[in-house]
């Protein structure tokens, strides 16, 4: 067997494992959660559900799929800078596309979303995968900075339950000066390590990834910045705007229920930290991403029944609207490929 033949294997295989390891993360936290229950509560998730405001729920899958069309329309704009212009409706559904691989296969969309464009728009593989390296490494710079603003300025009864849940394990807890302080000694720190030790550490394959991780992620923001001004500004709007509608879905489906309908928008943005979080944990987040909505929910005094019902139905409606319509489109790429072919 030749190594170009073993490393595709291998990378099928690794692929293989990951999938289920993180769909078997899942199934046990379902299994896991299940087995806390009576029957008691199980029927009184069963009711929460049958209670809810469906219309509600049809209004999140409507944002869902909106702050997917938003992040292919960003997507577009980096095409534009390498002289491509696809399409909306094709980008679009390449995005969506991607996100149901993803729900078979980890970090198999981006070479999905890639190939449907090939096909679609005629756009080269190795220049799709170019601009999603691009972008990807500009949104796990975004999530790292919106988990860090998060846990800074965690909002009203969140920031009490962490303070609370502090307070039980350590004795003093250390004001926002101190901990802004400690950020900017951190900061300094890994400068000088950076400057003084980093380099000769390079020859360590953990260090060498790492160093290739941040490199990218400058590169990808230098990237960003030749856009020119007005596409640049348009990014910018895009980024702000996906986030916001993710956290305008889980304000909305609050709607769907009684007891959190009074629920704020600060509450949405705390239910969307818990459940990102829960999303890397498992495949596509299954039965991770509704424990840990329900979590975050019982900081509000949301009772465990309604809380998990509002979890699966949020995380439930996402990946129904992304299999939906991304099973709609699979089919109409397929049928694209199959005339081009003939």
């Amino acid at each position: 067997m030749s190594p170009d033949t073993a490393t595709p294997k291998r990378n099928r295989l690794g692929d293989l494992l990951r999938m289920v390891v993180f769909l078997g993360i899942g199934i046990f936290f379902i299994y896991w959660f299940l087995l806390k229950l009576d029957a008691g509560q199980k029927q009184a998730i069963w009711q929460s559900f049958l209670e809810a405001d469906y219309g509600w729920v049809a209004v999140a899958v409507a944002v869902s799929l909106l702050s997917h069309f938003v992040r292919a329309m960003r997507w577009r704009l980096l095409y534009e800078s390498i002289g491509y212009r696809p399409s909306p409706s094709h980008i679009f559904g390449s995005v969506i596309v991607g996100y149901m691989a993803n729900l078979a296969f980890p970090r198999a969309g981006e070479v999905v979303r890639c190939a449907t464009l090939r096909t679609s728009e005629n756009i080269p593989l190795e220049k799709s995968i170019g601009t999603v390296v691009t972008e990807r490494l500009i949104d796990m710079l975004v999530f790292v900075l919106i988990v860090l603003v998060g846990m800074l300025a965690m909002f009203g009864q969140a920031k009490d339950w962490l303070y609370n849940t502090l307070s039980e394990r350590f004795d003093h807890l250390p004001n926002m000066a101190m901990i802004a302080g400690a950020v900017v000694a951190v900061v300094v720190l890994a400068v000088l390590f950076y400057k003084l030790l980093w380099k000769r550490l390079l020859h360590i394959k953990l260090f060498k990834k790492v160093d290739d991780l941040v490199h990218g992620m400058v590169d990808g923001v230098k990237s960003i910045l030749h856009l020119g001004p007005r596409r640049t500004l348009m990014f910018i709007g895009y980024s702000v705007v996906i986030y916001l509608l993710y956290i305008l879905g889980g304000y909305i489906i609050f709607q769907a229920f009684t007891q959190t309908a009074s629920l704020d928008f600060g509450a949405a943005f705390v239910v969307y930290l818990f459940g990102t979080v829960g999303m890397t944990f498992s495949q596509g987040g299954i039965g991770v991403y509704p424990v840990l909505v329900q979590l975050a929910l019982d900081i509000y005094g949301i009772g465990m029944e309604v809380g998990t019902a509002c979890g699966w139905l949020l995380w439930g409606s996402q990946q129904a609207a992304i299999i939906v319509v991304g099973a709609a489109y699979l089919v109409y790429f397929s049928l694209m490929k199959r005339k081009q072919k003939a």
